[in-house]
């Protein structure tokens, strides 16, 4: 009986052996299966949102509409903001593919002329004529509807820090709109360009407000600002609760063009953010001429800003290792998710212009910068006038530096 039982339970093992032995390919196989499945999904997802990616880039360039784009690039495996494809205006591609053409690869004020291509339509062509015109007179709807701009919006940075107060993010953003369909109404040309900032104005000659083409040059057409485009709405949806807003100025003279009877340029810029709940927390303004400090904080800077202000009567510097070199020692200590703002112009070519070549050229510095403002002096001949003796380079470097800039992720923009 025992050597029966010991022979059936033997059988037993070597059925329940090669049973498992079965199941254990039937499962590798499964398994294998799985594997293959996955990758092909995986695959296939990446495909579809790379397609979706496409066409929302070209619903972007037909309609001026950003919500594909905002859509596929939070899907888009959480990769950040920054990654989204620069769209110019046709009237900047246009620049962008004829500097020879309109005489803008000449480093000479007496030929590079930026002023032409709004005259006169053969410069050109009708199309590209005709959308300037547009954008002329759209630029000045969108200046009224700033200055006529009265609602009451709230310290974005800090709202967004609370939660979002009653409102969810997007809702209060939208109090931010110059127009109740968006910023792109007031553009029905579609001369914007799309950064991930949102709207700017198109990089134009003569890299001023384009009065001083249509209406000649005089200092107000020099040095009026309202030709810049801010899409605050976007600036505002890319707040996180942790964002903080950084101001940084090379070249923060507050006396700079105080005797046209003009405000300094700078603060009339900050006041614009302010208007639509931007309050920089931190405003980090570098000058190289010596003034008092008593000069600086009880005559030229609005009480407002002590809190957040700070002075740096210093040269800045283009070395990558110094102290003084802002972009290294300031804007590298902060956070991809913060807001910060750097303005340029210090009339020194050889230190600011390697400075913003730096920005284009170092990832980990251009990712951290939303909105960068830069006068780049090179030779044009209506601007000569203000710039004979700072003047270096050609139109077409500052085109393709800025423009590049633009590429990158940062909304740059010509400064007066």
């Amino acid at each position: 009986m025992t050597t029966n039982n010991s022979m059936i339970t033997n059988r037993l093992i070597k059925k329940r052996a090669k049973r498992t032995a079965k199941c254990n390919i039937f499962l590798a196989c499964l398994f294998a299966a799985v594997v293959l499945v996955t990758q092909s999904f995986k695959q296939r997802q990446m495909t579809i949102n790379e397609n979706l990616l496409l066409k929302a880039t070209q619903v972007v360039a037909d309609s001026g509409h950003t919500e594909a784009v905002q859509h596929v690039r939070k899907s888009n495996h959480g990769k950040e903001r920054k990654e989204q494809e620069y769209v110019p205006a046709s009237t900047e591609d246009y620049i962008m593919n004829n500097f020879e053409k309109l005489g803008y690869h000449v480093a000479n004020w007496k030929k590079a002329k930026g002023c032409p291509i709004w005259l006169d339509p053969e410069v050109s062509t009708q199309e590209n004529y005709d959308n300037l015109q547009a954008f002329v007179k759209e630029i000045d709807a969108y200046s009224k509807a700033l200055e006529d701009f009265n609602e009451t919006v709230p310290n974005l940075v800090e709202t967004v820090r609370r939660g979002g107060g009653s409102l969810d993010q997007k809702e209060l953003c939208k109090a931010t709109r110059p127009h109740p369909d968006g910023i792109q109404a007031l553009f029905p040309s579609k001369q914007l360009s799309l950064t991930p900032a949102g709207y700017v104005e198109p990089l134009l000659t003569p890299m001023r407000h384009p009065t001083l083409c249509t209406k000649g040059f005089n200092v107000y057409n020099a040095l009026r600002l309202d030709y810049l485009v801010h899409d605050f709405e976007q600036m505002c949806l890319n707040l996180k609760p942790h964002s903080k807003s950084i101001f940084i100025d090379m070249g923060a003279s507050l006396k700079f063009h105080g005797q046209s009877g003009a405000k300094p340029p700078v603060l009339e810029l900050m006041k614009s953010f302010e208007k639509f709940g931007f309050h920089f927390d931190h405003i980090y303004a570098a000058e190289i001429t010596a003034f008092d400090p008593q000069k600086v904080f009880e005559d030229l800077l609005p009480e407002k800003y002590f809190a957040s202000y700070h002075w740096i009567n210093a040269g800045v510097s283009a070395d990558k290792e110094s102290k003084l070199n802002l972009l290294r020692s300031i804007v590298s200590k902060f956070d991809e998710d913060d807001l910060i703002v750097v303005k340029l112009d210090i009339d020194y070519s050889d230190i600011e212009v390697p400075l913003a070549h730096q920005l284009l050229e170092d990832d980990s510095i251009s990712k951290l910068v939303d909105q960068f403002y830069f006068e780049h002096h090179v030779e044009m001949n209506e601007i000569a006038r203000c710039w004979r003796g700072f003047m270096k380079g050609s139109v077409q470097d500052s085109f393709e530096l800025m423009n590049g800039l633009r590429k990158k992720g940062v909304a740059a923009h010509f400064w007066v």
